[in-house]
């Protein structure tokens, strides 16, 4: 089957152009792409030497100073890892020193509870044969 296209098509012209590009240029070499002769002399040699002992030494220094930065950031983990310990340490002393301390205190508050506790029955036991004692316990509110 054959496609027939008009002379006024623009869409035959932009397809012939375009086969003309991708198939006859590139037959024709460019001039970028020959390669020439690049004079190489001793000197040229020369210096790439000592460029390449320059940059050799450039790289040991540089390591040097590399693994000093390293070692001052370590020595910066430790100490830092040193005072979150302390920290923690001194916070868990303090919540053992509070309970230590609070224990005694708690338990002198409990005792004086337990002995109101007692006092309030034994007035009320008494206060059911007394009832003047009655009346003063109504006024304050233990009967």
């Amino acid at each position: 089957m054959f496609l027939i296209f008009d002379k006024n098509d623009n869409k035959m012209k932009t397809l012939i152009i375009f086969l003309i590009m991708i198939v006859v240029i590139p037959a024709f070499p460019i001039k970028a792409q020959e390669q020439q002769v690049v004079p190489y002399t001793l000197a040229d040699r020369d210096r790439a030497i000592r460029t390449e002992i320059k940059l050799e030494a450039l790289e040991t220094k540089m390591d040097t100073k590399f693994d000093a930065v390293n070692s001052r950031i370590d020595l910066m983990f430790w100490v830092m890892g040193l005072l979150a310990a302390l920290v923690l340490f001194n916070l868990g002393y303090t919540i053992w020193d509070r309970r230590t301390a609070l224990k005694p205190a708690l338990d002198k508050a409990d005792a004086a509870d337990f002995r109101s506790v007692n006092i309030t029955r034994a007035l009320r036991d008494y206060a059911k044969e007394h009832p003047d004692l009655a009346n003063i316990l109504k006024t304050h509110g233990l009967l």
